[in-house]
């Protein structure tokens, strides 16, 4: 009785030996199979032509500036514009009373016909005394005095000409009309009150008027900076200065105004070492104001070949930035590159990238150098330029 229970391991025993045999096999097959590659992404460098350019700030300044004030005295009649409405150049702002200027004309207009009066006889009583002086019956000396006061009446009408002629003057002064087109502040003075004219310094300020079509742009830089400009633009220096800018406002992503520099000032400031350059650009809706802050991107070089890469396929090592490239191997290749500015959301690589490149821009982190990878192609695109926030007048 007791055989039948010793044959049940025995016949089991075999079993269980295969079984171990078996996972010790696969497990040597599981440790001997290699990782697979990791998966990336891979697309040439985007090749475009670029601009050394560098940035500044400044500020929009008008292109006309000018304060409105009365050539003459008088009081305000009348004003003929809406506080920071558009004027053109030639239109009427105010009216001082012109009462006092029209009389003051037709008083100069009288006593210029009584000077033409008077000269009128000086004339003909010296034509008689020429009659007179052939038959000796009057003096050299009494002919004299009659020429002398013919002269004295020409000199009274041209004087009196001239009188009327600043009397009109004064007269069409009382019209204030507006001497450039933009756009006009407030009235400083209401009608009614006493204005003073002239051109001494304490005339009354009646308004300001600001150009805003086209618009400039006024910033300083640096005697460095200055020098390359100089060197790269040989006509720096000419009136006819054309170099392309680019301007973003504070609430913008992208330089989306396009202008071009006019000047470069003719010295370099001594207290602070920088000379002030300008530049003009169209502001058809008037939203680009003067006093406004900007900044401004100025092209120091001609346009040159780069290549550019996004920022993602950019790593780190300590101070120095590096890519990867695959070699005809998918072979993982670390290149030390020397960067640039962002241009359309891409980065500019100066130095240690060639055209032909296969660069890792997805995944960079499961890369190791020297390793092997598996590529999918993939493209690098330009980001579209944001566009200017609108704004009404």
């Amino acid at each position: 009785m007791s055989l039948p229970r010793l044959a049940c391991p025995l016949v089991f025993l075999p079993l269980l030996a295969l079984a171990l045999a078996g996972c010790d096999q696969s497990q040597t097959q599981a440790k001997a199979a290699p990782p697979a590659p990791p998966e990336v992404t891979i697309a040439h460098p985007v090749r475009k032509m670029v601009a050394d350019e560098e940035e500044y700030v400044g500020r929009f300044v008008a292109v006309d500036a000018v304060e409105v004030r009365a050539r003459v005295s008088g009081y305000l009649e009348a004003i003929h514009f809406r506080d920071g409405q558009m004027v053109k150049a030639g239109e009427r702002l105010f009216t001082i009373d012109r009462r006092p200027f029209q009389t003051a004309l037709e008083q100069a207009e009288a006593t210029l016909e009584q000077a033409k009066a008077n000269l009128a006889f000086a004339e003909g009583d010296l034509a008689r005394g020429r009659r007179l002086k052939l038959d000796t019956t009057i003096t050299q000396q009494t002919l004299d005095q009659r020429v002398q006061a013919k002269r004295v009446a020409e000199a009274t009408v041209s004087a009196q000409e001239a009188a009327v002629h600043q009397a009109r003057l004064n007269l069409e002064f009382t019209e204030l009309k507006a001497p450039v087109s933009g756009r006009i502040g407030d009235r400083r003075v209401s009608v009614g009150n006493l204005v003073t004219g002239g051109t001494n310094g304490s005339t009354t300020l009646l308004a300001t008027i600001q150009s805003t079509d086209p618009i400039r742009f006024e910033f300083t830089w640096d005697e460095s900076s200055y020098l390359r400009f100089l060197r790269a633009h040989a006509d720096a220096r000419s009136p006819q200065l054309k170099v392309p800018v680019k301007l973003k406002l504070i609430d913008e992503a992208a330089f989306v105004h396009e202008g071009h520099m006019d000047f470069i000032d003719n010295a370099i400031d001594r207290s602070s070492g920088a000379i002030r350059g300008r530049a003009e650009l169209p502001n058809p809706d008037g939203t680009l104001t003067p006093g406004m802050f900007a900044r401004v991107r100025v092209a120091m070089a001609p346009p040159v070949q780069a290549l550019l890469v996004p920022d993602t396929a950019i790593g780190t090592e300590q101070v120095r930035k590096f890519v990867f490239v695959l070699d005809a191997d998918n072979v993982a290749q670390q290149r030390y590159v020397t960067l640039g500015r962002l241009v359309d959301g891409l980065r500019v690589i100066k130095s240690g990238l060639k055209a032909d490149d296969r660069v890792v821009i997805n995944g960079l982190m499961r890369v190791r150098p020297g390793a092997r990878v598996a590529p999918q192609d993939g493209a690098i695109a330009l980001a579209a330029p944001t566009p200017s926030p609108t704004k009404s007048e």
